[in-house]
């Protein structure tokens, strides 16, 4: 089943704002304190609101059912790691793409969750976009650009992938909240990967809270080496402490162009206060690696192809150990952050 509305509005595979709730976009407050806050219902933005005799009795900040349905959702998932950023264009979704692709070359179960649902990525970076997400008897089931990796995104649900999602913060949470809840990744994932929007805003908060209880590994932020970057991503590593999200570790994007020619690395990006790598040794952040600009990199995002060779590209594992030996330096830097994080997770 498919929204068929340029902008999607509520339909069977679309949230309604405030879960059981009927309450419309425009109807929440812009200055809505959030009704986990003590001045729910209170505050002088609260005038007016429909839910306002509602959170002021505290029912609103009750803990969600969903939370207890996610988690026995989320037993199926071996390893659940949400990849931030503070800013936005440092290539989140596009670390976050070749990640699944890489891991599910390495024989792994893999689901991709795109939770940027105003600016879903993930169809065009793993090569489905016009598919359809089907529903059954056990949920929604995610897209296969390869049979062992599934996606989910808002992309696949809309008509038209050039409309824009003009929703406010309630609807958002929705979605994410019957993303969690409702898809079945099939009986056994290795990895999920969430691909989540730049900042430290609504989705964030919703997809923290509604995996509270779900045994979260943690996040893998992304950054890229110049200053202007690295003010964004302290206050990303803040927000993982405030609400107890673990921090895998750091990924410095862009940290140079090699050219595919003469093999010369410049810094297109100068890292003026010392990069990613200095950040993380200052406020006690694993580093786990840096990964050049590539052409190569951006061609694959464009045409939903793995960056690294993998099972799906070389069924025979002596062409796969011999392509993997001729990898570019692009690649190799990849296949070190991937196995890192894999290292990362499995002894924690």
């Amino acid at each position: 089943q498919r929204c068929t509305s340029s902008n999607p509005r509520p339909c069977s595979l679309l949230p309604a704002p405030f879960s059981n709730h009927n309450m419309a976009d425009a109807d929440v407050p812009e200055a809505c304190p959030g009704t986990a806050s003590e001045s729910a219902g209170k505050a002088s933005a609260c005038a007016g609101c429909p839910m306002q005799k509602m959170c002021a009795s505290g029912e609103a900040a009750k803990p969600d059912p969903a939370v207890a349905v996610i988690a026995e959702r989320m037993k199926a998932v071996k390893h659940k790691v949400l990849v931030l950023s503070g800013k936005g264009g440092v290539g989140k979704s596009s670390f976050s793409a070749q990640l699944s692709l890489g891991l599910a070359g390495m024989d792994q179960q893999v689901g991709l969750l795109d939770i940027d649902i105003c600016g879903p990525s993930q169809p065009k970076m793993m090569g489905v976009e016009g598919e359809q997400v089907h529903q059954s008897s056990l949920g929604w089931s995610p897209v296969y650009p390869v049979d062992n990796l599934g996606v989910i995104s808002i992309g696949f649900l809309l008509n038209n992938a050039d409309e824009a999602v003009i929703w406010r913060g309630p609807k958002k949470n929705g979605m994410i909240k019957q993303f969690l809840k409702d898809v079945h990744w099939g009986d056994e994932l290795d990895y999920l990967v969430v691909d989540c929007p730049p900042g430290t805003s609504d989705e964030h908060l919703s997809a923290t809270q509604y995996l509270a209880d779900a045994s979260v590994d943690g996040a893998v932020i992304l950054t890229t080496p110049q200053e202007l970057s690295l003010l964004d991503v302290r206050k990303e590593i803040n927000f993982c402490r405030k609400v107890g999200l673990n921090i895998l570790g750091v990924v410095e994007n862009m940290s140079g162009f090699v050219c595919p020619k003469c093999s010369t690395e410049t810094p297109i990006f100068p890292p003026t206060t010392g990069g990613a790598e200095k950040m993380c040794s200052e406020m006690g952040v694993k580093f786990l690696g840096k990964l050049p600009l590539d052409v190569e990199l951006m061609k694959c995002c464009e045409e939903g192809r793995a960056y690294l060779s993998g099972i799906h590209s070389h069924d025979d594992p002596a062409l796969l150990s011999a392509a993997i030996a001729e990898e570019s330096r692009g690649q190799q830097a990849l296949r070190a952050i991937v196995n890192n994080l894999r290292t990362t997770l499995e002894s924690a």
